[in-house]
């Protein structure tokens, strides 16, 4: 798709090639950090049909984007979810697209990871905070970890590239890192660390369960051996080799290290609208043209608009005199 558009570029010079779709914001857990127990989902008639998520990204190509990772909720537990990565795969096949990829609790990972891999998806980002199986259906509150590590297996024997992804809170979880380091880099899985994001409203104090990743790095030199690499995955991760594993370790740290600078990435939810921040609250709606008629023409118009005014960071705090955050839960944005 050889194009002469206007490339997404803001007012501070950073292009976005690399788009985050939202598929749905329904998930089958309840992560602590994530979501209330009791959630009110969108109605299925605001959510945008696969043809339209499709032209969507029809538009963001043209302009530039290279990357596209789809999220939810759990995008796994939209009915016929491949259909999606089928309309994107001649794109790969064709080099408009760099790649697709996907981020998932791994829940249902074990029944797609095969046509994943046939629909050209190479790397899968699947979140896992603990081992344990007594603390994993405490943090998803309903979830079966087997059904997790059934997915990490099928994807690997699949051929796809697992990377897990850890959200890092205070208590439990500094006693169990190591064990999860060990894990993933036993079996070839790269394993990213997360500070909690206050998104959303929980059921917990964000200013307890905060746990900086700067501080827990420093910690972790005195048992781990970490080279800084320069390795980059499009994401705002910054990664460390581990002498003693041989694998990756790496850190999203949106709190304890400002990483906006280098940002690249458009966020588009399951209704359609188009976040340039995932830390602010403004978005600009897209649902509205696809369904009016509205030709290319009127939503790229929309989106350069908006990627221009892209603000410079995220409005994120956490400190011991109070939070500031999004009303937004996660699930809506997938992270």
């Amino acid at each position: 798709m050889v194009s002469s558009a206007p490339a997404l570029r803001d007012r501070f010079g950073r292009t976005a090639d690399y788009l985050r779709l939202s598929v749905t914001d329904r998930c089958d857990l309840r992560c602590t950090y994530c979501m209330a127990e009791d959630m009110t989902f969108l109605p299925r008639n605001e959510v945008l049909s696969f043809e339209e998520l499709y032209r969507l990204c029809l538009i963001f190509l043209r302009h530039g984007v290279r990357k596209i990772r789809v999220t939810g909720g759990e995008p796994l537990a939209r009915r016929n979810i491949m259909a999606l990565f089928g309309l994107l795969a001649p794109h790969l096949r064709t080099g408009d697209l760099d790649e697709v990829t996907l981020t998932t609790n791994g829940t249902q990972l074990s029944r797609h990871a095969a046509a994943l891999f046939a629909a050209g998806v190479r790397r899968v980002n699947v979140s896992l905070d603990t081992r344990d199986g007594a603390r994993y259906a405490a943090i998803t509150r309903r979830g079966r970890i087997e059904k997790v590590l059934a997915g990490i297996e099928a994807a690997l024997s699949a051929g796809l590239k697992i990377k897990i992804n850890a959200v890092a809170m205070q208590g439990g979880f500094e006693t169990e890192v190591d064990d999860l380091i060990r894990f993933a880099h036993g079996q070839g899985m790269d394993l990213t660390l997360i500070e909690e994001m206050p998104l959303g409203d929980v059921s917990h104090d964000r200013r307890a369960s905060h746990l900086s990743l700067t501080d827990l790095r420093q910690r972790l030199s005195r048992r781990w051996t970490m080279t800084p690499l320069p390795d980059r995955t499009g994401g705002p991760a910054r990664y460390m080799r581990v002498a003693e594993t041989g694998g990756r370790l790496g850190f999203i740290t949106p709190l304890s290290c400002d990483f906006c600078a280098g940002c690249t990435r458009l966020r588009v939810s399951a209704t359609g609208e188009l976040f340039t921040c995932m830390g602010e609250e403004g978005s600009v709606g897209l649902r509205d043209v696809l369904r009016s008629g509205g030709s290319d023409q009127v939503l790229a118009a929309r989106i350069l608009d908006a990627v221009s005014r892209k603000p410079k960071g995220h409005a994120f705090r956490i400190s011991s005199s109070g939070v500031a955050g999004i009303a937004r839960p996660m699930s809506y944005l997938g992270g």
